[in-house]
């Protein structure tokens, strides 16, 4: 089963080499074995050309927010492909950059001996750029397959502005999608020629990376990124982790997701946002997954209506949970692809948000945090201080509190543009599904992207919707949360 054409671009115009080595596999952002369309690709076209199939997986230095906590949850998912690829016929090259440009002359050189270059797409952070910088350099075709979300990037033909309009859209056309998902192994019983061993000479310049090593406590410290911000301990990345975590929430969360999940005492998120932002999970395998435990046929859909529930009826924890799935995620990257130089700037926010914002850009602040006060949890607020510090120690924040969070930054920033400069900072830097389309859309819908204006018109929010934590500890049970994530946790909460 070749993979849909409209997964598939080419990013040069260079020939496919049929005399080359091997055919390599550049991995950069689906960063897994399963569910993955390029790994798909690459092992289709080197089994045409009967070649072997060089997997590249490298991790660099020089990119923003770059820290111990990024560098340990993706070098854990590379752990986890070694492992998974250690019987297969490929060969599997992970390289960790020791210092800036070490490792910027290594994709040219294995291009060099290459048929031909795939590389996933991915709309967001440096990567769009990276692959422009590269394209026309590199000796060898370089192909870009698109393994996002469940909905080809170019299947829509407009950007969505709210959930309604795409969820309508989407519902039209999902199920030609879901007859287009990648093969769960694109590896299983394939022959392929295996490539003996890499030059001597890459190898002696760049050697595969120790992920052992690396793993261990300091294995980090001679790489040149921010040690001040810790790996996380009660997640670990990589696939076998990520398909763990999605088996327990269908099989013992799910069930009270549409009811308890914006409790923050109640842990029922999926916490597969971090997994779906390093590529260690594929959108298609949790959809499937859900969908199964539910018993579910086409059938049983109904017509499109544009509502977040009702459509596929399923249970309405399922159904809540597709929704977050294949609706507000999907929009992200939707928009995010489609206005690649936009998506991160508050111009770009819809007409009256920003008109409104701006008409009230002038007005007082209850009070004013600068970004350190921000990132040490140094309000007034304790309930705002309890998500700072859980984005902080543990890489990710409860749903409802980000809403909140961004919410409060706004109210004490001074002005708009400084509020979304501080939410970026703190989500990117700190948070492991940060520097996502996923993440931009949350940090955007504070602002009132994806969103419609409100009454009545208010100081520094004006007609952009207003929250507070006055009301959030009304309507939410929080006080476990609150203890967990207090300046000084109560020490029987981790015993």
């Amino acid at each position: 089963m070749f993979i849909p054409p409209i997964r598939h671009s080419l990013a040069n115009q260079h020939p496919v080499r049929i005399e080359g080595d091997y055919v390599l596999y550049w991995m950069i952002a689906a960063r897994r074995t399963r569910y993955n369309f390029a790994l798909q690709h690459a092992v289709d076209l080197a089994k045409q050309l009967n070649k072997p199939l060089l997997i590249f997986e490298p991790l660099r230095v020089r990119y923003k927010w770059a820290n111990d906590r990024m560098h340990h949850f993706a070098i854990a998912g590379m752990r986890a492909n070694a492992e998974a690829l250690a019987d297969k016929p490929v060969t599997y090259y992970p390289y960790v950059e020791p210092k800036p440009g070490a490792g910027t002359p290594l994709l040219h050189q294995l291009a060099k001996k290459a048929c031909s270059v795939i590389a996933d797409e991915y709309p967001c952070f440096f990567l769009p750029t990276m692959i422009d910088a590269v394209k026309d350099q590199i000796p060898a075709r370089l192909e870009l397959i698109d393994g996002n979300c469940v909905m080809p990037l170019r299947r829509p033909d407009r950007t969505f502005t709210v959930a309604h309009s795409y969820r309508r859209w989407m519902q039209k056309n999902i199920f030609d999608a879901l007859l287009e998902i990648p093969k769960t192994d694109p590896l299983l019983r394939s022959k392929l020629p295996v490539l003996q061993s890499l030059p001597a000479s890459i190898l002696k310049r760049w050697p595969a990376a120790d992920l052992e090593k690396l793993l261990s406590v300091g294995g980090l410290d001679s790489i040149p990124i921010d040690h001040s911000v810790s790996p996380c301990d009660k997640i670990e990345g990589g696939s076998k982790a990520a398909a763990k975590r999605l088996t327990h929430f269908i099989k013992h969360d799910m069930q009270r997701y549409d009811v308890d999940r914006n409790h923050p005492n109640e842990n029922v998120t999926s916490g597969l946002s971090p997994h779906l932002h390093f590529g260690h999970i594929s959108a298609h395998e949790i959809v499937l997954e859900t969908l199964e435990n539910q018993d579910w046929t086409p059938d049983k859909a109904s017509a499109a209506n544009g509502k977040n529930h009702g459509f596929w009826n399923t249970s309405e924890p399922a159904e809540a949970f597709l929704d977050q799935v294949l609706t507000w995620r999907e929009m992200g990257f939707n928009r995010t692809f489609r206005d690649p130089d936009g998506y991160d700037r508050l111009e770009t926010l819809p007409e009256w948000a920003f008109n409104s914002l701006m008409k009230h850009k002038p007005d007082k602040r209850p009070v004013i945090y600068r970004l350190e006060q921000f990132e040490r949890a140094e309000t007034d607020d304790p309930i705002w201080n309890a998500a700072q510090r859980e984005i902080v120690r543990t890489g990710v924040m409860h749903n409802y509190m980000r809403m909140l969070w961004g919410k409060k930054i706004l109210h004490w920033s001074e002005s708009p543009s400084d509020a979304l400069r501080i939410m970026i900072e703190i989500n990117n830097k700190y948070g492991l599904d940060g520097r996502d389309p996923n993440s931009y859309n949350g940090i955007f819908w504070v602002l009132g992207r994806f969103d419609r204006a409100w009454g009545p018109e208010r100081p520094v929010f004006g007609n952009v919707r207003y929250m507070t934590s006055k009301s959030a500890k009304r309507k939410l049970r929080m006080d476990e949360y609150l203890k967990r994530f207090a300046k000084n946790p109560p020490k029987d909460l981790f015993t």
